[in-house]
């Protein structure tokens, strides 16, 4: 279903379905041989939500079954997990570094089934912001209530509102102290917001940022509009939501109508130009960088890396 200005979802929906997949993707890579990242929480999020396309990331019979149906669809899930296992490796370390820093207050956007307040080692004083839908942070909570997991910084405070609307307001009410350096992450987030939302996120991002604040965020890169890519990811894409939704017997929620595809502001080069300095990495050097690789260009939309100190 295309994407609407008050659109909302809940976790097995829309946008929210993809936070299910990046879950699958860091559990599948949690259960490797070798993972580069370990995510606990993330299989419990797919088990919780039960039956759909996400499940081809955990349950070997069934990923066998999508292969049997067609067999060129392994570089696609290979290189699905590890992307999300570089992405997150990325995010770790990011905020790992801010907090060695010594920056207490942490903002992430988008947090869909982000699980880093219960599985990075903070330091003592630390408080996390987590904003997203309500519903998509409902049952985040209600599955980790459900497992026991205690989080290890020292506060998690969730922040129900849509990144599009007046989120900043909700944050500070929330108990945000814009005085203080704050860590903010954009994670899989930039190509579900229109243009102009992009640009007002940053906007307040750099608002409510003094010096000492940090940001990391991945986004497209400046060819993600080229139409040779966006044929191949198109038909990459098509191809495997046939095979899936045949075998979940469901759906499966089309990227294409998720994204908005629209020329942007260059993030890279709009934070240069307001303070930050900034260090850009792509994601060809991000996947070298932990001994990852991608056969074909087209397999997933080019994304760059991107860290920020003002």
């Amino acid at each position: 279903m295309p994407r609407t200005d008050n659109d909302s979802w809940d976790i097995t929906e829309s946008v929210g379905s993809t936070a299910l997949g990046v879950a699958a993707a860091r559990a599948a890579e949690t259960a490797s041989e070798n993972p580069l990242i370990r995510d606990p929480f993330a299989r419990m999020f797919v088990d919780a939500a039960g039956d759909g396309t996400w499940r081809v990331f955990t349950d070997p019979a069934l990923r066998a079954q999508l292969l049997d149906t067609d067999p060129e669809l392994q570089s696609r899930l290979q290189v699905m997990v590890d992307f999300m296992a570089v992405r997150t490796a990325f995010f770790d370390e990011f905020f790992l570094n801010a907090a060695s820093s010594g920056v207490r207050q942490v903002v992430i956007l988008a947090a869909g089934l982000d699980a880093r307040a219960w599985r990075l080692p903070w330091p003592d004083g630390t408080t996390v912001y987590e904003l997203d839908q309500a519903k998509v942070l409902d049952f985040k909570s209600a599955t980790l209530r459900q497992s026991g997991a205690r989080p290890t910084s020292r506060l998690v405070v969730n922040v129900s509102v849509d990144l599009r609307q007046d989120w900043p307001t909700a944050l500070q009410e929330g108990g945000f102290d814009v005085s203080r350096p704050t860590a903010w992450s954009a994670e899989g987030l930039i190509r579900y917001l229109p243009a102009w939302a992009q640009d007002l996120l940053f906007e307040r991002i750099d608002a409510l940022s003094p010096a000492g604040s940090r940001l990391a965020v991945n986004a497209p890169a400046k060819n993600f509009l080229d139409p040779g890519l966006l044929a191949r990811q198109r038909e990459l894409t098509g191809r495997y939501r046939a095979a899936a939704a045949k075998l979940v017997g469901t759906e499966v929620p089309d990227t294409e109508d998720l994204w908005y595809r629209e020329e942007r502001t260059d993030v890279a080069q709009w934070l240069g130009e307001h303070g930050w300095e900034v260090a850009t990495t792509t994601m060809a050097e991000m996947l070298g960088r932990y001994g990852r690789s991608i056969p074909d260009e087209g397999v997933m939309p080019p994304t760059d890396f991107i860290a920020a100190q003002r």
